[in-house]
């Protein structure tokens, strides 16, 4: 569901007592769309004008940031920067926030700024308003040729977006909610009703207002009988009185939607759980969305070129297979030589072929052997011997190709599973760093400047208050294995299947049962097994592995093991996880 209106309504109300007051510490941008307020009392604010995610709420999720800011933040640093809210309010059923922002102006003089957060769509903006009323800057300039209606410039006063030709729906009267009902065909939806007559209703309120006067969320006006206005006016003072609380849908056990109401249109096939906050909720569900969307714009050249990697080392296994398929046949060409062989006295010069008498099976059945009339009967065997030694030759150079081919192949695999997890922007650059090593990707020349934070494993912490450490890149797994972890510390890997090295830090003592079964659960979450229900991972004291010389990154070698079957849980690695 989008955030509509009256959601966005439950989330001002909610955070406005935690905001007014607080002092801006710090301004971050770690997404093109997305502006995080530190606040003081370790609070983040995230504000997101992205096209598919506009929102507002608290977040207590870590973000990586640029090594150089971009410009909107540091012009929101430069006016707002350790200013303090003093106002959030919301336009009237409008996806409109405004923050109200006393700061320091050039002059050393206090003013009041505005930070306006517009919420709609693929139109969403962040506008940096001055006192005067005139935009400073804004995320995204809207000229005349983007928008006759409205602009949106440095220098232009700022005006709200025109609102729509549609009435409130927190305060019609039955009267006339049953007179506007009643001067519609009967043939009309009831859920497209409520949303061209309304303003603030989501598509999935609506159907969920018609499934309870109703009992399905596609029913006419002819089947109303005068229940609509009841689910509606129930919804309508559950609004008004602030009875509003969060909701997750889940199908499945994966977060599917969220609003403000208990949800009863899927029946069996999905549930509703309330969470402690709309800002937990909000975090909680875009989370996974966020990654999602950080491996496509950050990473879509990676994946790219690992998958185009993958795929012609693909192709080249399957040649290689069919050539190698060939020469096991090669034992036919001996026999031809050596039957040619012991048969020159009937061979003719100028022959195209010959039949002879396979001594080499039972019963000496005859066989017709081609020949080249243009060689003697001596050269004819040799050419047979000839590629029979040649067979051989390819037989065990294929084989070496074919080994290396597999683990290029398994390498390659890896990465893209990394990828996909990949949470933080020096993930992508570790993972950069290691292609181009590796020879995958062409080298930049000279690195460019800025400052780049050295990269750290995920670290969690059982229950029993051990380590457990989860490598982020194939070059990361090989530290954690070879370098960081002890003799007697547990290493756990996915068996079979691509995975994070995982390292349960001991120190020295025997680990308990729990903690090991939480390692476990954590090597399958950062596997390609993440959405199986049972995966087997393999674990073995760390003095067990060991790196063959020129493997791979991540490439290691266990035979000491054993094996538990969990299933990944997103909810205790987010429990676990030390931030």
């Amino acid at each position: 569901m989008p955030l509509d209106a009256i959601c966005l309504r439950a989330v001002v109300e909610e955070i406005r007592p935690q905001l007014v007051g607080s002092r801006i510490e710090k301004i971050q941008q770690p997404a093109r769309d997305q502006i995080i307020l530190l606040l003081r009392g370790s609070r983040r604010l995230l504000l997101n004008a992205g096209a598919n995610q506009p929102r507002i709420h608290l977040t207590a999720q870590l973000r990586d940031n640029p090594a150089q800011p971009p410009m909107f933040c540091m012009l929101l640093r430069k006016y707002i920067g350790g200013g303090r809210i003093v106002d959030v309010e919301q336009a009237p059923l409008e996806r409109v926030v405004t923050l109200t922002i006393d700061a320091m102006d050039e002059l050393g003089e206090m003013s009041q700024y505005r930070l306006v957060l517009e919420c709609m769509g693929r139109h969403s903006n962040l506008i940096l308003v001055a006192p005067d009323g005139r935009v400073i800057d804004c995320m995204r300039r809207v000229d005349f040729e983007m928008s006759q209606q409205r602009q949106v410039l440095p220098g232009l006063y700022y005006h709200l977006p025109p609102a729509q030709e549609k009435l409130s729906p927190l305060a019609v009267e039955e009267d006339e909610f049953r007179r506007l009902l009643d001067a519609c065909p009967a043939e009309t939806q009831l859920d497209r009703w409520l949303l061209d007559t309304f303003t603030a209703i989501s598509p999935l309120v609506a159907r969920e207002l018609v499934y309870r006067a109703c009992g399905s969320t596609d029913a006419r006006i002819e089947e109303e009988q005068g229940r609509l206005w009841d689910a509606f006016c129930t919804w309508q003072c559950a609004v008004n009185e602030g009875r509003m609380r969060p909701q997750t849908l889940l199908r499945d056990d994966k977060l599917s939607d969220f609003t403000y109401l208990p949800l009863q249109q899927y029946g069996a096939f999905a549930r509703c759980r309330e969470e402690e906050s709309f800002s937990a909720m909000l975090d909680g569900f875009y989370e996974g969305r966020e990654q999602a969307e950080r491996v496509r714009q950050k990473g879509q050249d990676l994946l790219k070129t690992v998958t185009n990697a993958r795929d012609r080392v693909r192709r080249k296994i399957a040649l290689q297979e069919k050539e190698y398929a060939q020469t096991q046949d090669r034992d036919k060409l001996r026999i031809c030589g050596e039957l040619l062989t012991a048969n020159f006295y009937r061979m003719e010069r100028g022959a195209g072929k010959i039949t002879v008498e396979n001594y080499y099976e039972p019963d000496c059945p005859c066989v017709e052997i081609r020949l080249d009339p243009r060689l003697s009967p001596q050269e004819n065997a040799a050419k047979y011997f000839k590629q029979y030694n040649k067979a051989k030759t390819a037989e065990k150079i294929l084989t070496e190709q074919l080994q290396r081919g597999r683990e290029e192949l398994t390498y390659l695999e890896s990465v893209l599973q990394q990828l996909q997890q990949a949470e933080a922007e020096q993930d992508f650059n570790d993972i950069r760093a290691e292609l181009t090593d590796g020879g995958y990707i062409r080298s930049r020349g000279k690195k460019q400047p800025g400052f780049q934070r050295a990269s750290k494993p995920r670290e969690f912490r059982s229950s029993a208050g051990l380590r457990i450490l989860v490598g982020r890149s194939n070059k990361q797994n090989d530290q954690l294995t070879c370098k960081v972890a002890q003799g007697r510390d547990i290493w756990l890997h996915t068996q079979k299947i691509h995975g994070s090295h995982v390292i349960l830090c001991t120190e020295g003592a025997e680990p308990d049962e729990k903690s090991l079964e939480e390692a476990a659960v954590l090597a399958a979450y950062y596997s390609q097994g993440r959405e199986s229900g049972k995966v087997p991972v393999d674990y073995t004291p760390a003095r067990y592995v060991k790196k063959s010389a020129g493997a791979k990154p991540g490439m290691v070698i266990y035979t000491t093991y054993q094996t538990m079957y969990v299933a990944p849980d997103a909810e205790l690695a987010k429990r676990l996880h030390v931030k």
